[in-house]
């Protein structure tokens, strides 16, 4: 079963509580928002917290990764004060969604772009599922940036949700900065391959082999997968991972390292 199989399929087992529980359980008809109170009081989080993936397998994980990109792209649709009747047909196209599985991911996103909510009760509940894992929340604001370009253009009020996303998730403007040109590219503000591998110009070549050797360990498909990124992202991360190989070989180039 594919993971959008999965967000549906795996609500009666997996209930994350919260704001993500309440979407899915409207959707699946699943008061999944009430299940799982006792372990989510354990965990130390009161009712509507972020809950927690213990006594979970790895779907669980997968699942609340999907959800958490279902919904927050559904609300970055509407950040630009308009969604368009096309905007889940892209997102169906970027992400090669099943036909089996288009109208259950619809229903999640329309439930999303009704609800009153904001964006952030949904940031602040991810953030707390993978607090420890930050590499899966770099994942995650990168297919958002992913979907801010679709239409080729980034919308200021959505580069303002990235931002404010990349806040609650706990990375500092300068974390932001280098994801921005990880990601935009040439649409970012400066093309600085230092900015991508996190390193400043005047640090030693040795510094920069090691930042390098740290981010493609990172991010390997592998690992990736194995903290929470479903595979059907993998080719998203896999071009975050060209832009560092890139980057890497521009330094490499200009120190005539070897």
């Amino acid at each position: 079963m594919s993971i959008w199989g999965k967000v549906i399929g795996g609500v009666a087992g997996f209930a994350m509580g919260g704001p993500l529980g309440g979407i899915l359980g409207a959707v699946a008809g699943h008061a999944v928002d009430k299940m799982k109170a006792a372990e989510a009081g354990a965990a130390g989080y009161s009712d509507g917290g972020p809950g927690s993936f213990q006594g979970f397998g790895p779907d669980a994980r997968q699942v609340a990764f999907t959800t958490a990109i279902i919904v927050l792209s559904a609300k970055m649709a509407k950040a630009d004060g308009q969604v368009t009747p096309d905007e889940i047909a892209t997102f169906k196209r970027l992400f090669h969604i099943p036909p089996e599985d288009a109208g259950n991911i619809g229903n999640i996103w329309k439930e999303a772009t009704r609800d009153s909510s904001g964006y952030e009760p949904y940031a602040e509940q991810i953030a707390g599922l993978f607090q420890s894992d930050p590499q899966v929340l770099e994942e995650l604001l990168g297919v958002l940036f992913h979907i801010a370009k679709a239409d080729g253009v980034v919308h200021p009020k959505e580069m303002e949700m990235l931002s404010r996303t990349a806040q609650i998730f706990g990375f500092n403007a300068q974390a932001f900065e280098r994801l921005k040109h990880i990601h935009l590219g040439a649409d970012a503000d400066e093309d600085d391959p230092y900015e991508v591998l996190d390193v400043s110009r005047d640090a030693s070549d040795a510094d920069v082999k090691a930042a390098y050797r740290k981010l493609t360990r990172e991010n390997h498909p592998d690992v990736l997968m194995a903290k929470g990124v479903p595979q059907e992202f993998i080719d998203l991360a896999n071009e975050k991972m060209a832009a560092i190989n890139a980057a890497y070989d521009r330094i490499e180039k200009e120190r005539g390292l070897r």
